[in-house]
């Protein structure tokens, strides 16, 4: 026996440095088969962003699979969380997608029914949003359930709701 013991607590196994890679190489994979507007919204390194239109523009699949690893390769040294945040988000079968999709629709309701109150806490959450357009939509909305008339400027509402929180 050697002097040195071995320590392979803190040593990933083989296995689970290969299960690392192919998450890596899967994620990658899902960025490059996003549309172009969706990628958009990503935060990414330049050589990553480079990386994936390149692998979008190839036509021969053994390239493209050469190139998705290549970003899986890019991806070892970065931060994925909010990668993996964004597109947790944009999966509508998601925990994180659904609870998204349920603040919105408080809020929505809270404009409708409390109105400038709810409106000024919203622009202190979202200072970038239109202060004008945010009251218009509220009162037709706000006017329509009023009227028992359909919802329309309800949804106009969530949609620029969305928008705001994207």
């Amino acid at each position: 026996m050697s002097d040195y013991p071995i320590e392979t607590d803190d040593v990933p196994s083989k296995s689970q440095l290969k299960r690392e890679s192919q998450q890596l190489i899967d994620l990658g994979a899902q960025l490059v088969d996003m549309a172009d507007n969706q990628l958009q919204k990503f935060d990414l390194d330049e050589s990553l962003r480079a990386a994936i239109y390149e692998a979008k523009r190839l036509k021969n699949n053994d390239a493209k699979r050469r190139q998705i690893r290549y970003i899986g390769k890019l991806m070892r040294s970065l931060d994925l969380t909010p990668i993996e945040q964004a597109l947790e988000k944009q999966n509508h079968q998601s925990q994180t997608y659904r609870q998204h999709f349920a603040k919105l629709e408080q809020w929505r309701d809270r404009l409708i029914h409390e109105g400038d109150t709810a409106v000024e806490e919203l622009i202190s959450l979202y200072p970038n949003a239109d202060r004008q357009q945010l009251r218009s939509l509220q009162r037709q909305a706000a006017r329509e359930i009023k009227l028992n008339k359909s919802s329309t400027a309800s949804g106009k509402l969530f949609k620029y709701l969305k928008q705001l929180a994207d």
